[in-house]
């Protein structure tokens, strides 16, 4: 096996660079043609207005968690 000098060093950085070339033209290949257009749609659909009882709403899993305790407790007093 052969043992490396502690002179010798390995110079990375060209393939480093290579990498990130190759990662942007994945990058690129990937992204739609109209890129600007679905970011602004994809923005535009987070920003709108959310329903109290949406899936991730507080109100939602109250009203679910209070739901739930009082059937439990309607059928512990029957």
């Amino acid at each position: 096996m052969d043992r490396l000098d502690h002179d010798e060093r390995i110079d990375i950085r060209g393939r480093v660079r290579a990498h990130g070339m190759r990662q942007v033209a994945i990058a690129r290949l990937a992204a739609p043609s109209d890129w600007q257009g679905e970011l602004r749609a994809a923005l535009a659909a987070r920003r709108r207005p959310h329903s109290m009882f949406d899936g991730g709403s507080d109100l939602r899993l109250f009203l679910e968690s209070f739901a739930i305790f009082f059937t439990a407790t309607m059928m512990f007093l029957l």
